[in-house]
């Protein structure tokens, strides 16, 4: 995607083309001295994912083995950093003897080769051109040392690849294994680097941010995400939207343009991302901010009304939680529970497994915070490439369709005893419900169940508090052959929840974080309707609820709908509820259930979003 760059005239008052204007100051450490002139103001585009307009400075974030930030530093801490990049040199070197004394120990010609390639890569570390060049840059250009260690390691890289001696060109290879475990050194300190510990007010931009990486932001202190790869479906961008950051993706541009520090606009809207931005056009923009939060404040009025239809249908709305830090706007917007807890956030940005204490510590802060409300807990849905290091599980070739989430469970059984154990102790304290990823047969259900009865005997035999009545265990639809064997299902299940991000990816073939094929994913495609009808009315039929807990929940368009197909129960993310309440406030049961109609009847997607469209504008 192409960047688009508005030239004007330098005239009075026009600071984008005033190349002496001062620049704001520095983002991470406050430090305004010795900052560069003001750069143009740049507009990009891309896809918009989050609602809302963020204004603030940008924090790069470079995605790799670990985080890598770039900030300026103050002239009084430049010889603390150099010293903090001394300590992670003299890390990576003991680090790295280690290794190759243990190399050595291994049989035959492997070891030997080992032993030599990573006695090589200590000895970069000893006086080096690598460690002279990152300690110059701290030096002279005031910069952090992570960013000092990518900027020569990229340097190097670069005149080692060009070279026409293959084996001097190889050597690149070794400078970016060195670097990255130096980065790595660096980055595992604590301080403002981590994603957890930011100034307020800043703006993440980055390639790309993975789903741990996304957990680490506090939504109180983030004012916008902003990345060059991503697709709208893709789980960064759920995550966003769940945690009610204004979020552009896809914006190709991005890393060529943003500078750390810049100043910068991201409109989650319309999807345009502005580094630089002048005074009308951060007026604007401010104008447009407050509109928004106007808006949002006015729907939060109707946090204590009832959702129900002008004909008297109630419609429950319920939250879905990707992080502990969410239950408070939860309860804000007047959810009557919480529909689904990921439980992800748990094993995410470590190296161990999450003992059943510190499960059962989670999982309890949750159900004492709802008070009294619902809380359905999923379980694990990581596939073994995301633990394999903890699992000791070889990566599925294609995690989509590999060992993951109820296949993982059932495989390590010794997981989902924790987990359920952990779920036990939570319902001592209040409701709650037990939902399974990804399950595709009868077969999965009745083994998970099994598992569920053994921990609860245990439970029993040891004397420890149980619940009052058993949590319920549900299903969860999100793969064609659930949805199409949903009759049979029903008869074994509590209760189904239908994901519809999921089930509308694999009933498509269709990646929905490939932004080649992202366009392409569309859950209005007939196919996924007649699916999310099928299991809803064979939920129906054997007397269990029925829910859906995907994206389409959350988009007020959809409401009626999901109504006529006769969901009467939606989970959503808890920024999107009030709309989504307004929206079952004016629908009429009856009408709706003839839109459903007319779209299962539809050809296609665009056909089915036109009679949407005509029904909303009603």
């Amino acid at each position: 995607m192409r960047a688009r760059t508005r030239k004007t005239a330098a005239g009075p008052g026009d600071r984008a083309a005033v190349a002496d204007t001062p620049a704001t100051g520095d983002a991470a450490t406050g430090d305004g001295g010795d900052e560069p002139p003001r750069r143009g103001m740049v507009w990009l585009r891309g896809v918009a994912v989050g609602a809302g307009v963020g204004i603030g400075v940008v924090y790069l974030h470079d995605m790799g083995l670990a985080p890598i930030p770039e900030y300026r530093i103050h002239s009084g801490l430049v010889e603390h950093e150099r010293l903090r990049f001394a300590a992670a040199a003299d890390r990576a070197t003991n680090q790295l003897r280690a290794l190759g004394n243990r190399a050595r120990d291994l049989p035959g010609a492997a070891g030997e080769e080992l032993s030599c390639i990573l006695d090589a890569y200590e000895r970069m570390l000893r006086g080096s051109r690598l460690l002279r060049g990152v300690d110059q840059r701290i030096v002279e250009q005031r910069v952090n040392a992570e960013a000092a260690v990518r900027a020569e390691m990229a340097d190097l890289i670069a005149a080692f690849s060009a070279m026409e001696d293959d084996y001097l060109a190889a050597r690149a290879g070794d400078i970016r294994e060195v670097g990255r475990r130096l980065i790595r050194n660096l980055t595992r300190r604590p301080g403002p680097q981590g994603l957890s510990g930011l100034p307020r007010g800043t703006v993440i931009v980055a390639e790309e941010l993975s789903p741990a990486d996304t957990a680490l932001l506090n939504p109180r202190i983030v004012g916008g995400l902003v990345t060059a790869l991503g697709a709208r479906e893709s789980h960064t961008a759920i995550m966003a939207r769940s945690l009610g950051l204004p979020a552009v993706v896809a914006v190709g541009a991005v890393m060529d343009h943003a500078r750390a520090g810049d100043a910068v606009v991201v409109d989650g809207a319309e999807g345009i991302v502005i580094l630089n931005p002048d005074d009308e056009t951060l007026a604007r923009y401010r104008g447009r901010r407050a509109a928004f939060l106007r808006g949002r404040r006015n729907l939060q009025r109707l946090r204590t009304v009832p959702s129900i239809s002008r004909d008297g249908t109630a419609v429950h709305l319920q939250a879905n939680v990707e992080l502990p830090s969410e239950v408070d706007s939860v309860l804000q917007s007047g959810a009557e529970g919480i529909g689904l807890v990921r439980s992800e956030f748990l094993f995410m940005n470590r190296d161990s497994l999450p003992g059943e204490d510190e499960q059962a510590n989670a999982f309890c802060d949750l159900v004492r915070h709802m008070d009294g409300r619902p809380v359905t807990i999923r379980t694990l849905d990581l596939g073994g490439e995301k633990l394999g290091d903890a699992l000791n599980i070889k990566p599925s070739a294609n995690p989509a369709l590999g060992l993951r989430a109820v296949r993982l469970s059932l495989t390590r059984q010794d997981l989902l005893r924790i987990q359920f154990a952990a779920i036990l102790r939570a319902g001592v304290l209040g409701p709650v419900r037990i939902l399974l990823p990804m399950v595709c047969t009868v077969g999965e259900l009745t083994a998970a169940r099994a598992v569920l009865t053994e921990v609860v005997e245990a439970f029993r035999r040891a004397g420890r508090p149980l619940p009052d009545s058993m949590p319920p265990l549900g299903v969860m639809i999100e793969v064609p052959a659930a949805a199409l064997s949903a009759d049979a299902l029903a008869r074994g299940a509590d209760f189904f929840a239908i994901g519809t991000n999921d089930l509308t990816q694999y009933a498509l073939a269709i990646d929905r974080t490939d932004e080649s094929v992202a366009h392409l994913y569309d859950p209005l495609h007939p196919a996924v309707l007649r699916l999310i009808h099928f299991a809803t009315g064979s939920a129906q039929a054997a007397g269990i609820p029925v829910s859906v807990c995907g994206e389409m929940a959350g988009e007020p368009r959809l409401t009626a709908l999901l109504v006529g197909l006769g969901l009467r129960e939606l989970s959503m993310a808890a920024y999107a509820l009030p709309a989504v309440k307004q929206r079952v406030r004016r629908i009429d049961l009856g009408a709706a259930t003839q839109l459903a109609h007319r779209a299962l009847g539809q050809p296609d997607g665009q056909h089915i979003a036109d009679l949407l469209d005509q029904f909303n504008a009603k």
